[in-house]
């Protein structure tokens, strides 16, 4: 379709000038992670991209890693430095993921790239999330960002996959800058971003 094309072209575009125009920045978060945090300065993960296929996702590190006998999940809170809050509230930690874009992994508007146990927690309504590339943006992170509920979140993010258009994705990155200059929807109280989805039919039990 030209609109799959044009999107594709606009990904390329745009992520491969962001890059350049923002290789100062990039080249500044990496010293300040190397000076306060040593190395890795990169954080790498697997997440389920279009269709569920598993991509290498790229972002700034802002976490130390846990100590020896500490639980590596569910401690974000306790493990994040103060330079990695920094980054979050900017959401420069972001920045590597313009990487994911040029290599055709991602794309600048879309439902964000979860974990990858969270496909097996999905209702069949909510894995149509993954029909199209996961984004650094999406339609969800300009309507709440993460003080939505789980289940309104991906109700948001398949919203987009019915109603994808350029026109949507220049209004949603447009209004996504708003967003980060505000520091509006960062993280629900008491989390770094969110608590864990642990699925529909469990989130469903805690609101009755």
């Amino acid at each position: 379709m030209l609109n799959d094309v044009l999107k594709r072209l606009m990904d390329v575009v745009g992520a491969g000038i962001g890059l350049v125009a923002l290789s100062p920045v990039l080249a500044a978060v990496a010293v300040a992670i190397k000076v306060t945090m040593g190395g890795p300065i990169f954080f790498r993960q697997n997440r389920p991209g279009r269709d569920g296929t598993p991509f290498v996702l790229i972002k700034f590190r802002t976490m130390r890693p846990p100590a020896i006998g500490e639980e590596p999940i569910g401690n974000d809170e306790g493990r994040i430095t103060p330079v990695g809050k920094f980054l979050r509230d900017l959401s420069l930690d972001e920045l590597p993921t313009l990487i994911n874009v040029l290599r055709g992994e991602m794309s600048l508007v879309g439902p964000r790239p979860l974990l990858m146990r969270y496909l097996e927690r999905y209702s069949d309504e909510q894995l149509r999330r993954h029909d199209v590339r996961p984004g650094i943006t999406g339609w969800a992170q300009i309507n709440g960002r993460n003080d939505l509920e789980w289940n309104e979140k991906l109700s948001l993010d398949v919203w987009y996959v019915d109603h994808q258009s350029l026109w949507l994705d220049v209004k949603i990155l447009v209004l996504t800058v708003a967003k980060v200059v505000l520091r509006e929807g960062i993280s629900q109280q008491g989390h770094v971003t969110m608590p864990e989805f642990m699925g529909s039919e469990d989130e469903e039990a805690q609101a009755a």
